[in-house]
């Protein structure tokens, strides 16, 4: 009987365009998933991957989005901007928006803010989870949905292996928050890049474990969040990465 393979994807902004480098690695030795996880970039990644378009496709797609229009531009909110531009996206791409129409099972995790807790879909509306599991706090506005409001999935939840645990035979885990152990002079944005990564790596260590094959391309924050315009960098990092450990990959999943 096939194996049922479970993927992983981790958020990580433009970082997770590695995301796509790594499916691609995969798909080159013969492995798609059965079911994906994602928040946030991986979420994207994961809906667009399920979904069934090419990952050359989706590469475009991420390159060519408007995510920060200045129409979208917000004075007095909660965020500096609206979900305006990921809306357009979704809707463009994905025009019947349900769950049920993707090709392979996805799961999207997003943050309740108003009630403080991880919220996990599967089913129904596929636009409205990704835009909330897109929202970083303070760049976008909270995305108001089912009477409570929603951000980053990766504010409780930046790995979400949960869902995948005990319902496949292999999982394989992508994360693309490494950071340098040590650094010399940093500015805000990197002060502020750090500390979030800092915070959520410390949750991700744990989880290592629950994966049969972790792929973790090292000093991804040589990149930064909203780095699209270094996407093909981005991308073959991730795949230069993940096609180093071929061997190891098919010993996990095919002698499991």
């Amino acid at each position: 009987m096939e194996q049922k393979i479970g993927i992983v994807l981790s958020g990580g902004g433009a970082r997770g365009i590695a995301h796509l480098g790594v499916l691609k690695a995969l798909e080159e030795i013969g492995i798609k998933p059965s079911i994906i996880s994602g928040t946030s970039a991986g979420a994207i990644a994961g809906a667009f991957y399920a979904g069934g378009y090419a990952i050359d496709d989706i590469k475009k797609i991420i390159e060519q989005a408007d995510f920060f229009n200045l129409t979208s531009i917000l004075l007095n909110k909660q965020g500096l901007f609206a979900m305006k531009g990921f809306e357009k996206l979704y809707k463009t791409h994905f025009p019947n928006n349900q769950f049920s129409d993707l090709q392979i099972p996805l799961v999207i995790a997003a943050t309740n803010i108003s009630k403080g807790e991880l919220v996990y879909f599967s089913s129904g509306n596929l636009a409205q989870p990704l835009m909330a599991s897109c929202c970083i706090p303070f760049m976008f506005q909270p995305l108001y949905l089912n009477g409570s409001y929603f951000v980053d999935g990766g504010v409780l939840n930046n790995f979400p292996v949960e869902p995948l645990v005990g319902k496949c035979d292999v999982i394989i885990g992508s994360h693309v928050n490494s950071i340098k152990p040590e650094v010399g002079e940093i500015n805000m944005k990197d002060i502020i890049d750090r500390s979030f990564h800092l915070a959520m790596n410390t949750t991700v260590k744990s989880k290592i474990n629950t994966c049969d094959v972790f792929i973790e391309p090292t000093n991804m924050s040589q990149f930064g969040l909203f780095d699209v315009k270094r996407s093909n960098e981005i991308f073959e990092y991730g795949y230069a990465y993940a096609q180093s450990l071929k061997e190891k990959i098919l010993t996990k999943v095919f002698k499991k």
